[in-house]
């Protein structure tokens, strides 16, 4: 089993950010759970490879030609896959995952946990999507997805497939017990949709 870390190429201002990075890595390598990531050394990233890497955990990492060639890849990887775009890595990230969680980061962490959580509404993947819930930062962004289903943009059913984990054994346990919901479209049609006129 492998799961997809989204993570931000800085630590953050807390300390607290790089310790659940490093707990997420180590507590999936225990569990015998591989990672797949976006390949840096540096930030989250870097700070949940190497605590993986060191509890003997299995990484790999998928970063485009063009970062590697400014030399942030990880080069202790298990193994470093180039691809030659961003959309290429992050379908072969996606490829490779049987569960994605993202960990505190900035608009690339976010743009990639929406992409794939979309996909999972979508039924064009069925697998789980989660958050690494960490002293209250993913707290604003749960806020605006409740705010979009008050308002009709997000239907309560789509808004709780979006899980939240506190370590790496809720993760799992999450994983485990995760079952896919019926897709948004059925047939190119909302099915939640009133009847056209």
């Amino acid at each position: 089993m492998r799961v997809a870390v989204f993570a931000g190429s800085a630590s953050g201002v807390s300390p607290r950010f790089r310790e659940a990075a490093s707990e997420l890595g180590r507590g999936l390598a225990e569990a015998g759970v591989g990672i797949v990531y976006g390949g840096g050394h540096v930030g989250l990233m870097g700070a949940v490879a190497d605590a993986c890497l060191a509890a003997g955990g299995e990484v790999i990492g998928v970063m485009p030609r063009s970062l590697v060639d400014r030399e942030i890849a990880h080069l202790g990887l298990t193994e470093l896959q180039v691809t030659e775009t961003m959309h290429e890595r992050k379908a072969a990230m996606a490829a490779q995952a049987d569960a994605f969680v993202a960990l505190p980061g900035g608009a690339g962490t976010l743009e990639e946990l929406f992409e794939v959580w979309t996909w999972q509404h979508l039924a064009i993947h069925t697998k789980p999507v989660a958050v690494l819930e960490v002293d209250g930062f993913w707290s604003p962004l749960l806020d605006a997805l409740d705010t979009m289903t008050a308002h009709g943009f997000l239907k309560p059913d789509l808004r709780s497939t979006l899980l939240v984990a506190r370590s790496a054994a809720s993760l799992l346990a999450e994983v485990k017990a995760w079952q896919p919901r019926a897709p948004k479209w059925a047939g190119g049609l909302d099915p939640d949709a009133p009847p056209a006129p």
